[in-house]
C-alpha cells in the first residue's frame, strides 16, 4: 500500500514535471501515463491437458493479484488439433493501484532476479506507445514457489500507455524505473 502510494505521488509530480521539460506539451492533462498493464500466458499444450488452465491460472493470479478470464480459440486449426472454442490461454488486465503495484514489484524485484540480467530491451515497442516485455519463467517473481509449480512457462507482460510515440513512451518508462539495455 505505501510503495503504491509513493508510486502515484511520485507519477504525478516528478514524471509529469520532467516529460513537460522533454516534450513540448502545452498542459499537464497532455502527458502520457500508463493505462493498464496487460499479462498474457499462452497455453498451447492446454487443448491435450485441461488442468494446465488451472494451474497457469493459479499462477498467475498470485503473479498479478487478480483472477485471471481464460482465453479461448477463435478459429478452427486442423493442423494444431485446435477447434474454436477450445481454451488456449489466459490473461489479465491490471488498472489503478494493482497496475502501480504490479509494474512496482516487476521493476524492482522480479527484473533484478533474472539470471545475466542486462536490461530489458528497447526495441520492443509498437509504434502506438505501447511496450511488450516477454518473460521466459514465471518463478522469477518471488510470490510463486519453486516446489509448487508444475512446468515453467512464460509469458507477456504488455505496458499500454496513452503515449503518442515510442520516444515518448521509452521516456516514460524509463521515469518510472524500467532498466532498458544501452
Amino acid at each position: 500500500m505505501a510503495t503504491t502510494i509513493r508510486l502515484k505521488e511520485f507519477y504525478n509530480k516528478d514524471v509529469t514535471d520532467a516529460m513537460m521539460k522533454k516534450f513540448p506539451y502545452k498542459n499537464r492533462l497532455a502527458v502520457p501515463k500508463i493505462d493498464k498493464i496487460v499479462i498474457n500466458m499462452g497455453l498451447g499444450d492446454a487443448k491435450d491437458n485441461p488442468k494446465v488452465i488451472e494451474a497457469a491460472s493459479g499462477d498467475l493470479t498470485i503473479i498479478a493479484g487478480q483472477k485471471p478470464i481464460v482465453t479461448k480459440a477463435k478459429k478452427s486449426i486442423a493442423s494444431f488439433k485446435l477447434r474454436a472454442g477450445m481454451p488456449i490461454g489466459c490473461k489479465v488486465t491490471l488498472r489503478g493501484e494493482k497496475m502501480y503495484n504490479f509494474a512496482d514489484r516487476l521493476i524492482n524485484i522480479s527484473l533484478p532476479r533474472v539470471r545475466d540480467f542486462r536490461g530489458v530491451s528497447p526495441d520492443s515497442f509498437d509504434g502506438r506507445g505501447n511496450y511488450t516485455l516477454g518473460v521466459k519463467e514465471q518463478i522469477m517473481f518471488p510470490e510463486i514457489e519453486y516446489d509448487k509449480i508444475d512446468k515453467i512457462r512464460g509469458m507477456d507482460i504488455v505496458f499500454v500507455t496513452t503515449a503518442k510515440t515510442d520516444e515518448e513512451a521509452k521516456e516514460l518508462l524509463s521515469l518510472f524505473g524500467m532498466p532498458f539495455r544501452k
